[in-house]
């Protein structure tokens, strides 16, 4: 997201851009940005289900890379959405965008969207946790704190959200489509393009102040002209966005402050009533503040481990132990949104929209953990079973109450687990909750295959590794007569057992992981592609990670 168009146009006046040779720093790394540029850059599997090995072998290479060039990464993840909800219209369009994407992928399309498999972004965080790499959610969206915090320590950004363009940066930003960390081994230090604002504003000719008038002007995240019905009339050379972006410039040229310029913005409208007027620049207004920097809430807790305390309009929502958790990550930012907006936006998946979302089968776990959030309010029969069992905080239950709660909910019994390693049985009640509670119910030849996975690579002690062994299954039924192809049943089925995976590790973290979470002690594993044959059986045989699977994702808003 960002400005529309800005990269581009920054690109085509490359001379704004200045090379540097990169190395002994800190770099402050918008988190976001980076999981998605890492994964699509590298062009691993989206359509069936993730290729998580590599992408996790891909996350260690980059922090060696950086580490060679005594390069410090700290890396900022998003936290909850914003409590006025200033986004939310550039999010459901940005959500439709995606669903539309994810549709046509499950048909074999190619589409310019691209879509992170489920459990991308939790495989991110904690795979810098293991390699020791300081790692911390913000409260909120991560921009203003990635700029506060790089503009407090005077080290560059690493991003490419367009909306850094605007940050006022003394080190300025590093794009990462220009940071060129694959060759940091052989010369010592990353080849990179460096920006900064006053370069920017230089070369225009505009004061730096007015940077931000020209982001809401041009249309960010916060404002959108168009949507409001208003066309902002500049005399531009030709009728294109970057057009259109260096009329607007060459206007701008004559204010010295910012809010004279959106003032003055109101007589390149047309006629509008006062009322319009009005509610344009009220929204033009918010639009820039987003760029004016507050102090970093997330210095201290990197240098001397402060945990920072919650913005004031979440103190009432928000018990205070949910902070040290939930900055290091611990806790999932869809927790926050629960008890900030009463809502949760849940992932794209790739598959066909015809078909019901795969995260239905996984409701009845996100029901509990919302109705354990908000107070336990009822949210069934279960959900009001579950309070009772442990009717004091979450945080001071006993650990086999915590147990009974995950169990219940993954309707099974303790039982169950015996003879089953502890990092494995978290996996094992999914398994069994999601058979029974999949629909359709899942062909037999599936289960064999996950648990083949299981007994397969026994050694393997992260959900992760599982992902990859066994995500292809999936993905291909093989028929002599013809190409492997995407099996949308198959697909379906196994796209429900990932949402359930990922719930429930969630809903384990929420109560202080009961069950152990499964831990990564190799990156480097031998897959399981187990294949439906056309007869029906399945067989199996061991190759390396780059040639396996993908799944299906698809989005629902609450």
């Amino acid at each position: 997201m960002g400005i529309q168009g800005l990269t581009s146009f920054i690109k085509a006046n490359s001379h704004i851009y200045r090379d540097v040779q990169f190395r002994d720093s800190r770099l402050v790394v918008d988190g976001r940005n980076l999981p998605f540029h890492l994964y699509c850059s590298a062009s691993l599997e989206q359509t069936y289900g993730g290729d998580y090995a590599a992408f996790a072998d891909l996350i260690e290479r980059f922090v060696k890379a950086l580490r060679g060039c005594g390069i410090q990464p700290y890396v900022v993840l998003d936290g909850g959405d914003d409590h006025t909800d200033k986004k939310l219209e550039t999010k459901k369009q940005r959500a439709e965008a995606l669903i539309q994407a994810a549709h046509e992928k499950s048909l074999g399309k190619q589409t310019k969207e691209n879509i992170l498999p489920l459990m991308c972004i939790s495989l991110f965080r904690r795979t810098l946790v293991r390699l020791e790499v300081p790692v911390a959610l913000s409260f909120s969206e991560a921009d203003q704190e990635v700029a506060a915090l790089a503009s407090e320590w005077q080290c560059p950004v690493l991003s490419k959200d367009s909306d850094f363009y605007i940050f006022d940066l003394p080190a300025g930003l590093l794009p990462i489509p220009h940071f060129q960390w694959e060759v940091a081994a052989q010369r010592g230090y990353v080849p990179c393009k460096k920006y900064t604002a006053s370069s920017f504003c230089s070369f225009y000719n505009i004061q730096r102040r007015v940077l931000p008038a020209f982001a809401a002007l041009a249309g960010n995240d916060y404002v959108k002209l168009r949507d409001m019905g208003v066309t902002l009339h500049v005399r531009a050379h030709e009728k294109t966005r970057s057009g259109y972006l260096e009329a607007l410039l060459r206007w701008l040229r004559g204010f010295q402050e910012p809010q004279e310029a959106l003032v003055a913005s109101l007589r390149l409208m047309g006629e509008v009533s006062r009322q319009k007027e009005a509610e344009v620049l009220q929204r033009l207004s918010v639009g820039m503040e987003e760029y004016q920097l507050p102090p970093s809430a997330l210095g201290r807790f990197f240098t001397d481990g402060t945990v920072p305390p919650f913005p004031p309009e979440d103190q009432a929502l928000v018990p205070d132990w949910f902070r040290l958790p939930f900055t290091e990550g611990r806790l999932n930012k869809a927790i926050l949104n629960v008890l900030r907006l009463r809502r949760v936006r849940l992932p794209a998946v790739v598959e066909h929209k015809d078909l019901p979302s795969s995260h239905l089968t996984s409701r009845p776990i996100r029901q509990v953990m919302y109705g354990l959030l908000l107070v336990f309010l009822a949210l069934g029969q279960k959900t009001i079973h579950i309070c009772v069992a442990l009717s004091v905080p979450l945080h001071q239950a006993e650990l086999s109450q915590r147990v009974r709660v995950l169990t219940e909910v993954l309707e099974v019994v303790p039982s169950c687990f015996q003879g089953v390693e502890p990092h494995l049985r978290l996996l094992v009640a999914v398994i069994c909750y999601w058979m029974q509670n999949a629909s359709p119910t899942p062909h037999q030849h599936l289960l064999q295959a996950l648990l083949l996975g299981l007994v397969t690579t026994h050694t393997i002690q992260h959900v992760d590794e599982l992902l990859s062994d066994v995500c292809v299954v999936a993905l291909q039924v093989e028929n002599t007569d013809a190409t492997p192809s995407l099996d949308q049943d198959v697909a379906h089925a196994f796209n429900q057992w990932q949402s359930c995976v990922m719930f429930s590790m969630q809903l384990n973290q929420l109560l202080g992981v009961p069950l152990p979470e499964p831990q990564v002690t190799n990156s480097i594993i031998k897959s399981v592609w187990v294949k439906l044959s056309s007869d029906g059986s399945c067989t199996s045989r061991t190759k390396t990670r780059r040639q396996r699977r993908q799944t299906r994702v698809e989005t629902e808003c609450w």
